[in-house]
C-alpha cells in the first residue's frame, strides 16, 4: 500500500514509523513544509499516565524516548508569591524539535521517505495514494481541501497566550499566577532540557489590552513579561521562537475521514495546553490508526471507520475536560481572590474529573495540608 502523509509533527512521523513496520513493502512518504531543523515553540510535556499508555502500546518507543526526558514527581502552583507543592503528579518533558528528530530517525531507519522543505500546494495530487493522512496541524491544508466532507468547526477562545522559552531551569512543572494592576498573568513553565524551560504566558483578553500588548513590539512584550515574572526568572532571559500572541482555537470535525483521506492530531481536534495532552493525543492517534490497518489489512474503508469508532469516545472525554480547564483559565482573575490553598484545590479539581477522594489518593500530602489549613472537610 502507498501512504502519503502531510505533516512531520508527532502524529505524522509516528504513524509513518508504525505503518512502515507493519509491512516493509508499504511505500510511506511524509511531506513537511518546514526544514528539518525548524519547529515552533519549545518543550512539550508528558504526564506519567501518558507514558504508561505509550509503554503499554509501544514499549520500545517509550523506552527510546524516556532516556531523553527531563523528569519530576510534583507540580507547583504559585499563587502570587506563595508556592504550593502538589505531590503525585509525575511528568517528563522534551524539546519539541528534539522529539521530532528522534521520531524522524526511527522512521528513516524503517525506510520512510521524509521530504522536508516541501509545501503541499495541491492536496488532490497526493490523494491518488491508497491513503492520504492529514497530520498538518491546526491550519491543516488537507482538512481545508475537504472542508465540506470533514465539517470542521473552529472556535477561538478569548484568552491570549504566547509560547516562550527561558534559560531558567525550573524544578517542576509550575503554574505561576501573578496579579498585577492590569490583571492576572499566568505562566506555564517547566524545564525540558538541563538549561532550558518552556515559559508560556497566558492572560485574559481584558488584561492583554490593559497591559498594552496590542501596541508593543516583540522586545517590549518580552521586557514586560520579564518584569512581571522577575521573581521566578531570577535574572534569566525570556527567549522567543517565532513567538506571537494567539487565541486558542478549539477545533472539532464532524467526520474524521472521507474516502481514503483521514486526519490526525491537531488537524483533527485540539485540546487546551493546560491539560498537557496534545502530543499524547497525537501519538495515540497514530497508534490507533496503525492498529486499524493491522486489523483490517488492505481494506482502507474498514480501517478508517474502525479508527474513528474506537478512538472518538476516548478523545471526546479528554476534549471535554480540556474545554472545562480552558474555561477555568478564562476566569482566573476571579479565582485568584481565593486563599493560596483554596486556589490550588480549585485548580486541581477544575475539570470535574477529580474529586476530593481521588485527589487524596493521588496527592495525599497536598490534601493533608489543604485540610490542615481549614479549607477542606
Amino acid at each position: 500500500m502507498r501512504f502519503n502523509i502531510v505533516g512531520a509533527g508527532p502524529s505524522g512521523l509516528y504513524f509513518a514509523y508504525l505503518v512502515k513496520g507493519l509491512d516493509s513493502s508499504h511505500e510511506v512518504v511524509v511531506y513537511e513544509q518546514n526544514p528539518a531543523s525548524v519547529t515552533w515553540g519549545f518543550g512539550v510535556v508528558f504526564s506519567d499516565r501518558a507514558l504508561e499508555f505509550l509503554r503499554d502500546d509501544d514499549p520500545h518507543t517509550c523506552e527510546y524516548l524516556t532516556g531523553h526526558l527531563e523528569r519530576w514527581n510534583d507540580i507547583t502552583v504559585v499563587h502570587d508569591r506563595t508556592p504550593i507543592a502538589v505531590d503525585g503528579n509525575g511528568f517528563g518533558a522534551i524539546g519539541r524539535l528534539h522529539l521530532l528528530e528522534l521520531l524522524a530517525a526511527r522512521a528513516r531507519e524503517r525506510g520512510v521517505d521524509i521530504r522536508y522543505d516541501t509545501r503541499v500546494e495541491d492536496v488532490d495530487a497526493l490523494a491518488d495514494a491508497d491513503v492520504l493522512v492529514g497530520a498538518d496541524g491546526v491550519n491543516s491544508r488537507v482538512r481545508e481541501a475537504r472542508r465540506a466532507a470533514f465539517g470542521p468547526e473552529v472556535e477561538y477562545r478569548s484568552n491570549r497566550f504566547i509560547w516562550y522559552g527561558t534559560t531558567q531551569p525550573f524544578d517542576t512543572l509550575t503554574l505561576t499566577f501573578r496579579p498585577t494592576d492590569d490583571g492576572v498573568f499566568c505562566a506555564h513553565h517547566y524545564r525540558y532540557r538541563a538549561d532550558m524551560s518552556t515559559f508560556l504566558v497566558e492572560v485574559t483578553d481584558r488584561t492583554w489590552h490593559r497591559a498594552g500588548f496590542d501596541r508593543l513590539d516583540e522586545g517590549a512584550t518580552i521586557a514586560h513579561c520579564e518584569a512581571v515574572f522577575a521573581p521566578d526568572l531570577e535574572g534569566h532571559e525570556i527567549v522567543s521562537n517565532r513567538s506571537f500572541w494567539r487565541r486558542f482555537p478549539v477545533i472539532t470535525n464532524r467526520c474524521w475521514s472521507h474516502h481514503n483521506v483521514v486526519l490526525l492530531g491537531d488537524a483533527l481536534r485540539t485540546v487546551h495546553f493546560s491539560i498537557g495532552s496534545g502530543t499524547r493525543l497525537a501519538m495515540e492517534d497514530a497508534i490507533a490508526l496503525y492498529r486499524a490497518f493491522a486489523d483490517h489489512g488492505g481494506s482502507v474503508r474498514d480501517a478508517l471507520e474502525d479508527f474513528e469508532s474506537r478512538r472518538r469516545p476516548t478523545t471526546d472525554k479528554l476534549r471535554r475536560a480540556a474545554y472545562t480547564s480552558l474555561a477555568w483559565y478564562e476566569d482566573m482573575d476571579a479565582h485568584v481572590a481565593l486563599s493560596p490553598m483554596a486556589f490550588t484545590h480549585s485548580y486541581m479539581t477544575r475539570t470535574g474529573r477529580v474529586d476530593d477522594a481521588q485527589l487524596a489518593k493521588m496527592a495525599p500530602r497536598f490534601m493533608d495540608a489543604y485540610r490542615a489549613s481549614g479549607q477542606g472537610a
